[in-house]
């Protein structure tokens, strides 16, 4: 049996629970949403929903279903069962306590659009992604992305190290699905492959009429190729035989069902020409190498793909702790059609954060030079300090406006 390992998420949700009467947590399969409520709701009931059957009657008759299994109660992949969520709206609202009703979804848009519509003010929602590097190892308070857009200098003077992780080409290769953290590597390959064919085989036959499953599975393998990068897609529909419209309905749909992050381009007011493409990113490293074939660690360390692996990791990691902040910035990418690029533009208060990922140790100026053209284009008074994340272990200012930053750094407590 795997060891629970603790997630940055569980003190928000206790909170939403003194304070809502339901709480959905949403996130991809396999994220341990089902686990995180068994955890910290130790004893309450659960049912789990099925897109075939219907469990208990709950799609026949929901009000019945309501009467039979009386709250507190988890109802899990809820988005199975849309019948239910008017009943549940009544149920929730002839109730006086909070956190009565526990609720997860692995999709998207369409089922949080019916929770919201049903529901509206009655649900606190949380999302749930892999784990972070932090939980892995154990250190969940060490979180950097606050104390960096905060107080930066304390990075430097305070920080506690860093994370004590196998080789990064190992984290990468095994990626961060909590079902994966005690197995042995030789089994990696059948966990990402059986992932790889039940999200094939089930979820997407059950959010969108895909016909073309074999072209749906070449259209993944791109995906993961092209982690890291601006995405065109007339280019992506060429290479697959599809059209622009549809590869741009299935990078929505991995976007629907948490298997693809994008992040828009940053404009700004600006007299440049800035590419107008969006920047897309595998969201677990782990399934991205499974769909490239890539078949140990080893391999991984030398592939051609592993600087975008990389990033993938820690553009990663910055989307999951910004979610975590009372209000999370707005993340972009920047790129100029003259070859100057930032890899996260983050806007919070007006301020824009330029962050830079670099997959090495040994750091440059040269490695400044996107954040510098950045800066330069929208000004000191708008753009505040920049950020390398590097492979290295060591914390340090590269010039007065920069601090280069190790990926596992353990931050300093608020």
């Amino acid at each position: 049996m795997s060891r629970y390992r603790q997630r940055h998420i569980e003190g928000k949700l206790l909170e939403y629970r003194k304070y809502f009467k339901a709480v959905l947590v949403t996130g991809a399969r396999q994220v341990g949403k089902s686990t995180l409520l068994a955890h910290l709701l130790p004893g309450m009931k659960t049912i789990v929903f099925d897109p075939v059957q219907d469990h208990y009657g709950a799609r026949r008759d929901p009000d019945l279903f309501l009467e039979n299994f009386p709250p507190p109660l988890v109802l899990d992949e809820i988005q199975y069962v849309p019948e239910l969520l008017p009943a549940l709206k009544r149920k929730i609202d002839s109730l006086a306590k909070s956190g009565q009703y526990f609720l997860t979804g692995s999709q998207n848009l369409a089922m949080l659009r019916s929770v919201a519509e049903s529901m509206a003010g009655r649900v606190g929602i949380l999302h749930l992604e892999g784990m972070t590097s932090h939980e892995m190892f154990d250190r969940p308070d060490g979180l950097w992305l606050q104390a960096f857009l905060t107080s930066p200098d304390r990075l430097i003077k305070e920080n506690q190290g860093v994370l004590e992780v196998p080789p990064l080409s190992r984290l990468l290769w095994r990626g961060s699905m909590p079902g994966t953290l005690d197995l042995p590597d030789t089994i990696i390959p059948d966990y990402c492959r059986s992932y790889i064919q039940t999200y094939v085989e089930r979820d997407v036959r059950m959010v969108e009429d895909i016909r073309e499953l074999a072209s749906f599975s070449r259209f993944l393998a791109l995906c993961a190729a092209l982690t890291g990068s601006e995405i065109n897609a007339s280019h992506m529909g060429r290479e697959i035989g599809i059209t622009p419209a549809t590869a741009r309905r299935w990078l929505d749909l991995l976007t629907n069902t948490y298997q693809w992050l994008e992040l828009l381009p940053y404009h700004g007011n600006t007299i440049k020409r800035v590419s107008g493409k969006r920047k897309g990113y595998w969201r677990d490293t782990g399934i991205a190498s499974s769909l490239q074939r890539i078949t140990s660690a080893d391999s991984l360390a030398v592939s051609p793909l592993f600087g975008a692996m990389f990033e993938t990791l820690v553009v990663n990691s910055i989307f999951r702790q910004a979610e975590l902040l009372p209000t999370p910035p707005q993340l972009y990418h920047w790129r100029t059609t003259g070859g100057a690029e930032v890899d996260v533009i983050l806007e919070l208060d007006g301020w824009l954060y330029p962050v830079e990922v670099k997959g090495k140790s040994s750091l440059s100026g040269h490695d400044t030079s996107g954040l510098r053209a950045f800066r330069q284009t929208y000004g000191p008074d708008r753009v505040g300090p920049g950020l390398v994340i590097h492979a290295g272990r060591e914390c340090f200012r590269l010039d007065r406006n920069t601090i280069a930053m190790p990926w596992n750094i353990i931050a300093p407590k608020p």
